[in-house]
């Protein structure tokens, strides 16, 4: 396939928005929407969730003018949905089309994000990216827009101005218009202050685009500190200007560096170390790596080992944890000593928090809707330690945090509601039936409750300001006490242990480990922190005699363990250390009017109106080239708001025959089943027929459904497609032809089932170790023709000899009917090397072993960047037979062996790119093709997306 720069380029960005969180057809029929339709945006959401949808409304309307002078005035109204279906806490803004989703069930752990009411944080993180669309069509970046349509001005935006920005911006401007926000929170930094604490120094280009065989933080803190410093350091239009310029490709090449050194009077190298050693000696103080606590410190300068969290004591000597490494997928693993015993892998979840209890671990596993994208469920699983085994205890369930009580016996759980409710759940732990519902009439956000006796529980609870503290509820009446002045610093992982309450919760430029007692309520403080390399304190798990708790490394999370006797506590006043969060030194946080904004928003009535589904149906946003020679396609792409309905128009170009083709095509995806139906009409079909060329038009229309299922579940990830089309041809000759050849026209079906089946992929996996892939398709002639088609192909995956190494084999059959006088199209996987024809009858054996060789970690001018070097040696073996023209049987083998070398990286720093090289040694004759045996091929694009 061969794509000019600019078109690849195109291609990757394109899909990467369209992909980037949307579900197609997510929604059942049954859901209703209403809407509130303002200037800057029109708020879209399901029937009962006014009160989400009014104060995200407010927020952006009040919020709207006052921070546009950061950024630029221009407006343009996007349209938002709050999606309530999905347990996901995610939410983004893109082009392609020009909309917003907001995913409405928050986080259990407040230091990811913080305790703001999360459709006040969505409001206040997202609407700053709306912003930044609406003024970054300027320039070349508007011209592409004029072109390509909205797909046109993401290419220039996001080849010209880097991720780190869009998301480092977003979060200072949470940051600036609350009292929380990510730049406030020690948590948000802990990465890069795990890298200095290694004295890690990656390149630029490793940190944007990350590493298969290191540990690097995302863009997001990246961005956040080099914003904030540009703001603290150059003014508050600092990057209104350089993003300006940016995206108007002022200065052509690396417009985004150029503009830097403009406003700034430092090259981008420069600049973006000092900012990045700004806030390095904000924490000079705190890094204090080199202490150990009962175990000799981990050798610095290492790769990734693992992530090893919330360890859970069986004993003194016994304690079970997560573990999760770049090469294998989660797994709970039980530690004796310096031995440590898998256990059983995790099925597949959101995140890696589970409880422990005699033998037995409780956790909440993820799983999709059986066909309802958007609707997925969280729902609660019961492993035996002893044995391995586990089970599903609740089914269509929205349950996170589960902890045993005392005797075993109790469940207790937290529900987030669809309606936006939280609630706490007591279910019974033998066959997870609902015993009873806490009260909660203050409509409090609860978190990681955890049992105190049989009838109190204790929370880390957020109001619907945002504000945390710990509760102490009766399990009874509801009634609760709050343990600690309420704060804006988070807290997390509450551990009872006797008559104390353990917990993680923000100090400062810390998070730091507490206990409280629950009798006398007086709080200590941990004093030993940040030790053996590591930075943080969470999770605490307390034996008879032993303590421990997690810390972020530069090689994962790791355990830190000590005796009892050996901790370091300090008693301190819940007032002193209950206050404001800490800035960081960034003064311009204080600095303007828009300073805490959200706090002021009122709850102003608006109007609230239906929203019909039929709105913009055919919404019509990109104009997208796709080069593939000979075929030469210019496609104009729509996808409503609600994403029901993808539709394209096409005008193709085929350099070999000089046709021109007209097409359109949509797919309906609001039912049960997706419906499709398309037309086609090509102009100056051409073939050579006895000395001269014939020409003819062509009319294609065709029809038909797909039932899309999610059969995922526990540890496998699988799916089934099932569908039908009906396609319609006509063929009619040209004036000069007519006397010569009647015109045609037929129909055929085309059938088929997809079914895919594999178990989670780690990180450096190159596929899942265990998986397989089926493709039944049957094509049959209805009328005009006799002419029919099946084909099998199925794909293995196995392990190989060592971890990241894989054995594919490759099964497909394929059977026409004899003598067709018109064949349908090819996808028989044939022999590589090959010229491959369509036969009467081919079986094929292929065998493929993966593995990876290097992992460079290298790039060169913002332009490539390389992750993964990784090779293929495969055999091939195509046994095909036909008829020759006689009547007389033909039957051929095709065999080839040979080997693939595979570059995995980023394109400019946005979209995964894989290529690669092909070199096919042939074991019988190319029957249909060149002369020769040795064949070299060009493999790209494997993947742009």
């Amino acid at each position: 396939m061969k794509y000019p720069l600019l078109f690849t380029l195109l291609l990757v960005i394109v899909s990467a928005t369209n992909t980037l969180a949307q579900e197609f057809g997510g929604n059942p029929p049954s859901i209703k929407w209403e809407q509130i339709n303002m200037p800057a945006a029109k708020v879209i959401f399901p029937v009962g969730l006014d009160s989400a949808g009014l104060r995200v409304a407010n927020i952006v309307r009040q919020m709207n003018k006052a921070i546009q002078p950061t950024i630029g005035f221009k407006q343009r109204q996007i349209s938002i949905l709050l999606q309530n279906q999905t347990t996901i806490a995610n939410a983004y803004v893109g082009l392609a089309p020009f909309r917003s989703e907001f995913y409405l069930t928050p986080e259990q752990n407040s230091f990811e994000i913080g305790s703001l009411s999360w459709p006040e944080q969505l409001a206040i993180h997202e609407f700053r990216h709306v912003q930044q669309y609406n003024n970054f069509n300027v320039g070349f970046s508007h011209v592409l827009k004029v072109f390509f349509g909205e797909g046109g001005q993401a290419l220039g935006n996001d080849a010209a101005i880097p991720n780190w920005f869009f998301e480092g911006d977003a979060v200072f401007n949470e940051t600036h218009v609350s009292e929380q926000g990510r730049g406030r929170l020690p948590y948000f930094f802990n990465g890069f202050r795990a890298l200095w604490v290694d004295d890690q120094d990656y390149s630029y280009m490793k940190i944007r685009n990350g590493s298969l065989r290191d540990y690097t933080p995302d863009w997001y803190p990246l961005g956040y500190m080099l914003v904030s410093y540009g703001r603290n350091t150059y003014g508050d239009d600092f990057w209104k200007k350089v993003t300006h310029d940016a995206a108007a490709y002022k200065g052509v090449f690396y417009p985004f560096q150029k503009a830097i050194k403009d406003y700034s009077g430092k090259d981008f190298t420069q600049f973006k170390n000092d900012g990045l050693n700004f806030y390095k000696k904000q924490f000079d103080s705190t890094l204090s790596g080199n202490q150990s606590v009962n175990r000799p410190p981990i050798k610095p300068h290492q790769h990734f080992i693992a992530d090893r969290e919330y360890p859970a004591y069986v004993n003194d000597s016994t304690v079970i944890y997560m573990k999760s490494t770049y090469n294998h997928i989660p797994v709970f693993v039980q530690k004796n000593g310096a031995y440590e015993k898998k256990i059983s892998v995790r099925s597949v979840s959101l995140d890696t928090y589970f409880a422990y209890s005699d033998g037995k671990i409780v956790y909440a596993a993820y799983r999709p809707d059986l066909r309802w994208n958007y609707r997925d469920y969280s729902e609660l699983m019961v492993l035996d330690v002893k044995t391995g085994k586990e089970h599903r205890l609740t089914k269509n369930t929205k349950y996170f945090s589960p902890d045993f009580s005392p005797d075993g016996k109790t469940i207790v759980t937290v529900k987030e509601g669809t309606n936006g409710k939280c609630e706490v759940h007591l279910l019974n732990a033998a066959d997870g039936k609902l015993i009873g519902i806490v009260s909660n009439k203050e409509n409090l956000f609860y978190t990681y409750p955890k049992f105190y006796g049989n009838d109190k529980l204790i929370a880390a609870i957020r109001t619907p300001k945002g504000q945390m503290s710990l509760d102490l509820i009766d399990i009874k009446t509801g009634k609760n006490q709050y343990l600690l002045p309420f704060s804006y610093q988070p807290i997390a992982f509450p551990m009872v242990k006797n008559d104390t309450v353990y917990f993680s919760a923000t100090l400062g430029k810390d998070d730091r480990i507490f206990a409280l007692s629950l009798i006398g309520h007086k709080l200590l403080e941990l004093n030993n922190y940040n030790v053996n390399y590591s930075v943080g304190n969470y999770e605490a798990a307390i034996s008879n005699n032993k303590f421990a708790w997690v810390g972020l490394t530069a090689f994962g999370y790791q355990v830190n363990e000590a005796d009892k006797t050996k901790l370091q506590w300090q008693a301190v006043d819940s007032l002193e250390v209950r206050n404001s969060l800490y800035d960081f030194g960034i003064s311009v946080l204080k600095r303007d009017s828009s300073t805490d904004l959200l706090a002021s928003v009122k709850n102003d009535s608006l109007p609230i109106t239906k929203y019909h589904k039929s709105h913009h149906l055919f919404n019509f946003h990109s104009l997208v080239p796709n080069f593939n020679d000979p075929n030469y396609t210019l496609s104009l792409q729509g996808e409503n708001v609600l994403n029901t309905l993808q539709s394209a128009l096409s005008f193709t170009y085929n350099r070999d025959e000089g046709y021109k083709q007209l097409g359109f095509d949509a797919v309906y995806g609001a039912l049960f089943p997706y419906l499709s139906a398309g037309a086609d009409y090509t102009i100056d079909r051409r073939s050579y027929y006895k000395g001269y060329n014939v020409y003819w038009n062509e009319t294609d229309l065709h029809g038909g459904f797909e039932l899309p299922f999610n059969l995922s579940s526990g540890k496998n990830l699988t799916g089934l497609q099932i569908g039908s089309d009906i396609y319609y041809t006509q063929s009619m000759f040209q004036q000069p032809f007519r006397n010569v050849f009647a015109n045609q026209n037929y129909a055929y079906s085309n059938d088929y089932i997809s079914f895919s089946n594999n178990i989670q992929q780690a990180r450096q996996n190159i596929f899942p170790r265990f998986g397989q892939t089926i493709m039944l398709n049957y094509k049959t002639a209805i009328s005009g023709i006799n002419a029919d088609q099946f084909l099998a192909n199925g794909s293995f995956y196995f392990p190989g000899f060592a971890i990241n190494n894989n054995l594919v084999i490759n099964l497909a059959y394929q059977q026409k009917n004899k003598n067709s006088v018109i064949d349908f199209s090819n996808d028989f996987p044939f022999s590589r090397g090959y010229t491959a024809e369509n036969l009467y009858n081919m079986n094929k054996f292929g065998a493929n072993y993966h593995f990876p060789i290097a992992y460079p970690d290298a790039g060169f001018g913002n332009a490539f960047y390389l992750f993964r070097i990784r090779g293929n040696a495969f055999y091939d073996d195509t046994y095909a037979n036909d008829f020759y023209s006689d009547g007389s049987k033909f039957k051929a083998t095709f065999r080839s062996a040979g080997a693939e070398i595979y570059f995995d990286g980023q394109l400019f720093n946005e979209g995964a790119v894989s290529f690669g090289f092909r070199y096919s040694y042939l074991l019988d004759p190319d029957i249909f093709g060149g002369t020769g045996r040795s064949r070299f091929e060009i493999i790209v694009p494997v993947t742009v997306f």
